[in-house]
């Protein structure tokens, strides 16, 4: 279906895709891993038509083609759906689907029957799409299925996938996948990029993998173990698993009593109370929407509770700005670290004194920036951090996900926390940097600092936690020991069965 032929692609000094030849068969799902920056993504953007290669061939169904954007890319048959989702929050399932491939004439919009078929699209793959419904009214799931709806109604016989599952939960996850086989059944062709190598053999037919812009193999998936994978991902073996010894958890370092926080509708967070100790980790587990967002970020200072008190090392902190909660020794990593946690046309230097450039090191004591201290830290960060590549004068932006990940993560280490509010660490992350992420989580812990962990992750945040609280519909439903309590068991907690 698909051949990618010697490509090479380059953005000024850095190679993205060496010499890269990738086959992709009719009627497969076919995954493509590898490290963060491995260029999986740039390949798969030049198959779409966002980037041309400097050199190389493109050939679907057996022709040579040139394809300049995604226009062409579509005509051709191919459709791809972001990391990122490109929706438009405030229209429907229908205009988003629609849009740029209107239905009727510029005068007179035929969205009724743009609805009928759509229904029947959603309906053939049972995917449970209302088009009537707006796009901020719906789970991440939900507005996954759209888009992959999206890339079917322009007809798509190839669908490129970057990083699907990122945002969905164990249950999702199994729906989403029933999607794809039945879209393999119909004769389509799926490509999957990916970090979780329990999807890829779970989901795939062959595996493409890719270190330092290179195809470094390519196996059939029967033929292949998470352990081999992870060997050709990273260059050496890799600890599958979170090592760690029991916690030992001292003083409550943060209470949080009876705290509401206001939704869009209703209430966000509903009269939640729990406290984490100095020296364990306590996950948040819970199906996206449920409220763990608005508690974070209320915690961090960046959303105001409605009711209710948060006390730190025995201090009142209820609605202090985020810069006063910093200065009190609570570090943030955000779960959207493109909103959140980084500015993207700024340099890494920039990047890694956000919310201490107003004080040493990074200011001298006239208020001025002290360069040569910012480029100091900065350079400590991304070499401790292993943050790639590690020049401290490239925009954030022109870092892969989890390079940004490291990124933040080392910044937020760098203030030697005492409470670390974390949500989603791993997401989008390769598997070399998960295990470097989990270890650096844990050495956290054991120097004494407390952790709130959010993770969409279940098996993370299972591997993680000391404790484990379960959320639903902005309540804490439950605590449960994650060493002896089923994936099953929380899972149906989640649901709030």
């Amino acid at each position: 279906m698909l051949e990618l032929r010697n490509i090479t692609k380059t953005f000024g000094d850095v190679v993205a895709n060496n010499d890269v030849s990738i086959h992709v068969k009719k009627g497969s799902i076919h995954a493509i891993v590898g490290e963060n920056g491995a260029g999986k993504s740039t390949i798969m953007r030049i198959a779409y038509g966002f980037y041309k290669a400097d050199s190389g061939e493109i050939i679907v169904d057996g022709n040579t083609v040139s394809i300049r954007n995604p226009h062409d890319a579509i005509a051709l048959g191919i459709g791809m759906v972001h990391q990122h989702f490109m929706l438009v929050d405030t229209m429907t399932v229908a205009e988003n689907i629609i849009l740029g491939a209107e239905t009727g004439s510029a005068a007179n919009l035929d969205i009724e029957k743009a609805n009928a078929d759509i229904l029947a699209l959603s309906n053939e793959l049972r995917l449970g799409v209302n088009p009537k419904a707006f796009i901020e009214d719906l789970s991440v799931g939900q507005q996954q299925r759209v888009e992959l709806l999206k890339a079917l109604y322009r007809n798509a016989e190839l669908l490129i996938l970057d990083e699907p599952t990122a945002v969905l939960t164990p249950q999702e996850v199994e729906e989403f996948f029933g999607i794809l086989r039945r879209m393999k059944e119909q004769g389509k062709t799926i490509i999957i990029i990916t970090h979780k190598l329990e999807e890829v053999l779970a989901i795939s037919d062959e595996v493409t993998v890719m270190r330092d812009g290179k195809s470094v193999g390519n196996v059939r998936t029967s033929e292949t173990s998470a352990k081999d994978l992870a060997r050709m991902i990273v260059g050496r073996d890799v600890l599958l698993r979170v090592e760690k010894t029991d916690a030992a958890a001292g003083h409550a370092a943060l209470e949080v009593k009876d705290l509401s926080i206001k939704g869009k509708h209703d209430a966000a967070v509903n009269g939640v109370s729990f406290e984490v100790r100095s020296g364990e980790i306590v996950g948040i587990a819970g199906i996206e929407g449920n409220g763990q967002t608005e508690l974070i970020e209320a915690l961090a200072g960046l959303a105001t509770s409605s009711a209710g008190k948060v006390y730190f090392e025995g201090k009142d902190i209820t609605n202090l700005s985020p810069r006063r909660i910093k200065e009190l020794g609570i570090a943030h990593i955000p779960e959207d670290r493109h909103k959140r946690g980084l500015l993207l046309n700024s340099d890494l230097a920039e990047n890694s004194i956000l919310g201490v450039h107003y004080r040493a090191p990074a200011a001298n004591g006239a208020g001025f920036l002290d360069n040569a201290a910012i480029q100091k830290r900065a350079k400590e960060i991304l070499e401790n951090f292993d943050v790639r590549p590690p020049n401290v004068e490239l925009p954030a932006k022109a870092l892969s996900g989890g390079n940004q990940q490291k990124l933040i993560i080392g910044r937020e280490f760098q203030l030697e926390p005492k409470l670390l509010l974390v949500s989603q660490p791993t997401r989008g992350v390769d598997i070399g940097a998960i295990e470097f992420i989990h270890r650096k989580l844990i050495a956290l812990r054991d120097a004494g600092c407390a952790v709130l962990l959010v993770s969409a992750e279940l098996e993370e945040v299972t591997a993680l936690a000391d404790r484990l609280l379960i959320i639903s519909k902005g309540k804490i439903v439950g605590e449960v020991d994650p060493k002896i309590t089923s994936p099953e068991e929380i899972g149906l907690m989640m649901t709030g069965s």
